[in-house]
């Protein structure tokens, strides 16, 4: 919407990716929240299914930087067109609704708003029913048939493993064509932490131009939740260095040491003590808050343009110059 409202569709192809608050009305779960922080990445105004290929290999690639690789699997699927969908969808429904009472009680709302849901739904007896519905493969066209094929020729050559699962069809009814999910078996129930696929008719359904389009989206939550998982939870501790100031008039020598640290470790977390008070007091403020160094800034140590260091582990303390220190401390911190 705010591409189209901006004039950024028209005759033009965007690659673009997002981040920021998100809402559901859903009853919260563990990983799925009212309010939640989503990150995606869409495309719009290309139809090949190279572009679906090139959004999948972004969230594998986004996998192996965060170290989950081995615990996400991908599954695919084909909507077809939406004539295709819709008249799936129609048959679905007549195949369904002598089962109705016997579907569990989501999947009977979902008859009317939305039927092509009931295909994910988790219920063991409404799972018993749809294993006898009529498969979407066989109303699919010939056209979406081979875009889906040559997506996963694009898969198989460059090494992505996946699984095709008929029964995916995602939540939102806009989707056509491909779409895909990121599984985990290390969340419980809610296992998905990443999905989409295309959706070529949602601009127009907007008010604006046919276009096609695809994309993707994931929670940042749930994206915790997966690499804790693997990995623990993370570091939590707020500071590595604290920076004790022993007088005011020598916060602005305190400020551009705390930045020429920054610049050199660019991870680090460098906090610069506000607020005054006497050295010993600081010093004991850097230990509750978990920090590995202690610098000192006095009057003595700037006018020799030395600093001085204290390790809280052991209480070892070194005084450098300035120039050194920094690139000393860099050392540490970058392999911290």
């Amino acid at each position: 919407r705010a591409l189209q409202e901006n004039g950024l569709l028209y005759n033009q192809t965007q690659r673009v990716f997002y981040h920021g608050p998100m809402f559901r009305y859903e009853k919260p779960q563990r990983g799925r929240y009212r309010q939640f922080t989503q990150i995606g990445a869409e495309v719009f105004g290309l139809q090949g299914p190279d572009v679906d290929a090139e959004l999948i290999l972004l969230a594998h690639e986004f996998w192996l930087a965060l170290g989950v690789s081995d615990g996400v699997r991908l599954e695919i699927n084909t909507l077809g067109s939406s004539g295709a969908r819709q008249a799936y969808r129609k048959a679905l429904v007549e195949y369904l609704t002598p089962h109705k009472e016997s579907l569990d009680e989501a999947s009977q709302r979902r008859l009317v708003t939305n039927p092509m849901r009931i295909l994910d739904s988790k219920d063991r007896h409404t799972q018993e029913i749809i294993a006898a519905a009529p498969n979407l493969v066989d109303f699919i066209d010939e056209e979406s048939l081979q875009h889906f094929s040559t997506l996963q020729g694009y898969l198989d050559d460059m090494g992505i493993g996946y699984v095709v699962n008929p029964r995916l069809v995602r939540g939102l009814d806009y989707y056509t064509h491909t779409v895909f999910e990121w599984i985990t078996d290390d969340l419980g129930a809610q296992g998905t932490v990443c999905g989409g696929g295309r959706y070529d008719g949602l601009v127009e359904q907007l008010g604006g131009k046919a276009t096609p389009a695809a994309g993707f989206g994931m929670g940042l939550d749930r994206l915790v939740l997966l690499h804790e998982a693997h990995h623990g939870e993370a570091d939590t501790a707020p500071v590595d260095v604290y920076v004790c100031v022993a007088e005011a008039t020598l916060m602005p020598y305190a400020q551009d040491v705390a930045r020429q640290i920054r610049m050199a470790a660019p991870a680090a977390r460098i906090r610069v003590h506000m607020g005054g008070g006497a050295l010993k007091k600081q010093m004991k403020r850097a230990d509750t808050c978990g920090a590995q160094l202690a610098l000192i800034i006095g009057d003595q140590e700037r006018q020799a343009d030395r600093l001085t260091f204290k390790t809280l582990a052991n209480g070892e303390q070194f005084e450098l110059p300035t120039s050194e220190a920094i690139a000393k401390l860099a050392e540490i911190l970058n392999t911290h």
